[in-house]
């Protein structure tokens, strides 16, 4: 053989591991992550997510590739954003924590398999045919949501127990969830006695002006919905509501620790992990139709004392006994 004919035969051989190592990344699955949250204050959520995979033996970059698409509240995107992930056939979608995208993941496609996180009862949503028995091309969890608004709002008038007139921030950017959590307050508010008052915020500079008009009404309490975007800002909230000396309940602990005043709501990380969970499974080969939908059972009420103290209100002894967490 020739010295440029040898050379250039071991030239090619070492090409062949670059070529098997770069096919082997362009059949990974992908997985489109969808949520209405922000990317920059999203970090454990996503290793949550994460780490469910992992448990069913899924790494992200290994063996699986994960999109992640942080709408930061545009819920007007998610028809484009579909489209897109359908033509390019992702392996799964997966909507952790977001009615609107899980809804409109659903609209897009019957077959290629969605993990939803929805906080209404999916069969409402038109997602599942039962809890037990999906069907279809979709499951998830149910982290009941919608079940806690009463509990979150009776908790906030133990806070507060001369509150007559509570604000509720809904977003209407996300309308079902907005739609469904005002309704859901209404009816808890006429048990206990309330008067409600709606206000709406879908940006950030909405929510300050949304304030503006709070500390002119003034009204006992304010309520604010679950929603992602809403989480994306909770610092926005907390300051604005200690500063306008406003009592607020949130659903997420997030809010409290931020400065809110206290919240109470699902697990939302452990909503994520069992996300990733499903999502591996299917990965696996599992058909969405024979997973049933999770129902969350961990919930959490968490008080900032700290912030109760600055809004010159005594927490009531029962309700730091059934606090999960007090922050100081």
């Amino acid at each position: 053989m020739r010295r440029r004919e040898f050379i250039g035969g071991l030239g090619s051989a070492a090409t062949w591991p670059l070529v098997t190592r770069a096919q082997q990344r362009m059949a990974l699955p992908v997985v489109g992550l969808v949520t209405g949250r922000s990317s920059d204050d999203s970090a454990a959520y996503g290793a949550a997510f994460r780490k469910g995979l992992s448990e069913v033996g899924y790494i992200e970059g290994q063996n699986v590739t994960i999109e992640y698409h942080w709408l930061d509240g545009r819920y007007d995107d998610l028809p484009a954003l579909m489209t897109d992930l359908v033509r390019r056939r992702v392996a799964v979608i997966a909507t952790p924590g977001n009615n609107a995208a899980s809804i409109a993941a659903k609209t897009a496609t019957s077959t290629i398999p969605i993990v939803f996180g929805v906080a209404q009862n999916p069969v409402k949503l038109g997602l599942v045919a039962s809890l037990s028995r999906p069907g279809g091309n979709a499951t998830g969890v149910n982290f009941l949501a919608g079940e806690v608004v009463a509990k979150r709002l009776g908790l906030l008038y133990a806070l507060v127990p001369k509150a007559v007139r509570v604000a509720v921030f809904v977003n209407p950017a996300n309308g079902q969830n907005a739609e469904t959590t005002l309704g859901d307050v209404q009816e808890a508010a006429r048990t206990i006695g309330l008067q409600i008052h709606a206000l709406n915020a879908s940006t950030s500079r909405g929510i300050g002006v949304a304030f503006a008009t709070l500390a002119h009404e003034r009204p006992d309490a304010l309520f604010v919905a679950g929603d992602a975007f809403f989480a994306s800002r909770r610092v926005q909230f907390a300051a604005l509501a200690t500063r306008d000396r406003i009592p607020a309940a949130y659903a997420e602990r997030d809010f409290a620790e931020a400065g809110g005043l206290m919240s109470y709501g699902t697990d939302i990380a452990e909503m994520f992990h069992q996300v990733g969970i499903y999502t591996g499974n299917i990965l696996k080969g599992t058909k969405p139709a024979d997973l049933p939908v999770i129902q969350s059972t961990k919930f959490e009420f968490v008080i900032n004392l700290g912030t109760a103290r600055a809004l010159g209100l005594t927490v009531p002894p029962t309700l730091l006994a059934i606090a999960d967490e007090v922050i100081e």
